[in-house]
């Protein structure tokens, strides 16, 4: 009996590191604990919140979001370890409520009977539908489980409130060049989990290229070091490899533009928008790039550039909104990638623009008044008058039509008198300087008549 137990713990050894040597490099690498954690320090660091929660055993469930590669499955791995937990991993698009019940049982078993914890990681936990996410908020709630949801989209826009609010929220950062480079040095020198059975001679401006390239994606890093390392090897395993800058070059291919629909994707647009607002148009050249490179459907970014000529621009230079209606026009019309050019001059046209929001000021203070205050009755004068009965009601009767004056222009209300509200107020910038002094020509005009010196009809 002893014998079969130990040929069972032999093969069951032998079958577990063939199955941990078939894993790729950047699975093997993961850490072990937290020393051997690198990156996110502004919320891992000594000091920091969920060190703190760490140190203090007073772990709450968590959700984790962020760019892939940035360690979310290797930190919950770790707590896991770190709180001596039992480790629970599901994939939400593959998960089904009877696989979130079967783990919630046994936890909850674990925890009565061994006063064990278990932790409860759910990647892609945004593609859980309502009544999954629902399923979990009791046993969260209770502590049967230490939820770790991990998303690579906005947790408020894509989790439930209520699983939100019984977690802490922890947004991860692409890792820094200094972290890659520091994780592929670890790969390099690492008998154990890396490659470090090997004799490899890394150039520094390999390892920088490959920081570069990854965007802070350390499994992009390290599958395309490992691609490097062992394109190269043979059953010599004294043979020095060189891993230069060529190699590094073929091995991770085009570099990896981080891009999607969620956070990505609207950060962006903003930034774009706010560039062109902010007269950079350096900045803005960059951002429409990335959106460019990362598959932006050229509509929504024509868009957001119209509506930043109308919104930032304005009257300032009128000519902004007309090459941002002809950039969308012309989009439509040729695609891509000859689109990105009319994109480009319309938005650091927008740029370099003289900049007014009066006209969006003015209607979004005229739509205030109409939806909060009482509707503005038209006046009698200003009434459609093109129909027989309208003569006979008096109805349009008043009406001056300005074109019978010499400057174009007579004094009439075109609101009640006790209602008129002023609610464009024009800036001293571009053309709306000039608007701005015929607006003030028109008020001398009408102080010159009320003190008896008419401007007269033609």
């Amino acid at each position: 009996m002893t014998d079969n137990i130990n040929e069972n713990t032999l093969f069951s050894q032998k079958e577990h590191q063939r199955l941990a040597s078939a894993q790729p490099l950047a699975a093997r690498m993961r850490p072990e604990n937290l020393e051997q954690f690198v990156g996110q320090e502004h919320f891992l660091g000594k000091g920091k919140l969920l060190r703190r929660m760490l140190d203090a055993q007073r772990l709450t469930s968590l959700i984790f979001y962020g760019p892939p590669g940035v360690g979310k499955t290797s930190l919950a791995k770790v707590i896991a370890g770190q709180t001596n937990a039992a480790f629970r991993y599901l994939s939400a698009p593959a998960a089904t409520v009877k696989d979130i019940r079967d783990i919630i049982g046994r936890a909850r078993d674990r925890l009565a009977a061994e006063n064990a914890r278990t932790v409860l990681f759910i990647d892609e936990i945004h593609r859980f539908n309502r009544a999954q996410q629902d399923v979990l908020l009791d046993d969260v709630e209770t502590g049967v489980v230490i939820l770790i949801g991990a998303t690579t989209e906005n947790p408020y826009f894509s989790v439930n409130s209520p699983l939100i609010s019984r977690s802490t929220v922890f947004r991860f950062e692409p890792l820094s060049a200094e972290n890659i480079i520091k994780l592929l040095q670890m790969a390099i020198s690492d008998k154990k989990r890396g490659l470090g059975e090997y004799k490899i001679n890394a150039e520094s401006n390999a390892l920088e290229y490959l920081a570069a390239a990854s965007d802070g994606d350390a499994r992009r890093a390290l599958s395309a070091l490992e691609v490097g390392v062992l394109s190269q090897t043979d059953e010599d395993k004294t043979k020095t490899i060189k891993f230069d800058l060529k190699t590094a070059k073929e091995s991770i291919q085009q570099k990896a533009v981080l891009y999607d629909t969620g956070d990505t994707h609207y950060d962006l647009a903003s930034a774009l928008q706010k560039s062109m607002r902010g007269s950079d148009p350096d900045s803005t050249v960059y951002w429409l790039a990335r959106m460019l490179t990362g598959g932006e459907d050229i509509r929504f970014i024509a868009r957001r550039i119209a509506i930043c000529a109308a919104e930032d621009v304005g009257n300032a230079d009128p000519t902004a909104t007309i090459l941002a209606a002809a950039a969308v026009q012309i989009c439509e019309f040729i695609g891509l990638p000859e689109a990105q050019l009319p994109l480009a001059q319309a938005a650091i046209y927008i740029a370099c623009a003289p900049k007014s929001n009066a006209a969006t000021a003015a209607i979004g203070k005229a739509v205030s008044d109409v939806k909060n205050l009482p509707t503005i009755p038209v006046p009698s004068h200003l009434k459609d008058s093109h129909y027989a009965a309208a003569k006979k009601m008096g109805i349009g009767a008043d009406y001056k039509y300005p074109h019978d004056y010499r400057e174009g222009f007579v004094k009439q209300h075109y609101m009640p008198a006790d209602q008129a509200k002023k609610y464009y107020e024009p800036t001293d910038r571009g053309q709306e300087k000039i608007m701005s002094l015929y607006l003030q020509k028109l008020e001398k005009l009408v102080k010159e008549n009320s003190n008896g010196t008419d401007s007269g009809q033609h």
